[in-house]
């Protein structure tokens, strides 16, 4: 399966729409992060560039995420479309 950059399989395949599934979204963010500073710590050198990579892409997909809902329009402003 490919990931979207505004798809998210950590919460059902969907773009984060509230501030709930922001936490939820950044809890599993840090989760992430501390598993790899774990695997960091005894990963054999020869093996961590591909150990690391795919955490690394997942690491950078959920960023996006949690950036891209930061920064929509906030809940009951008016959206305005550019012509």
């Amino acid at each position: 399966m490919i990931a979207r950059r505004n798809g998210s399989w950590h919460i059902g395949g969907r773009m984060i729409r509230t501030d709930q599934e922001l936490a939820v979204a950044r809890e599993r963010l840090a989760r992430l992060e501390r598993l790899l500073e774990n695997l960091r710590k005894t990963a054999r050198p020869e093996e961590w560039p591909a150990l690391s990579s795919g955490y690394r892409l997942e690491i950078e997909r959920m960023q996006g995420e949690i950036l891209d809902y930061l920064v929509q329009a906030a809940p009951g402003s008016r959206q305005t479309t550019a012509a």
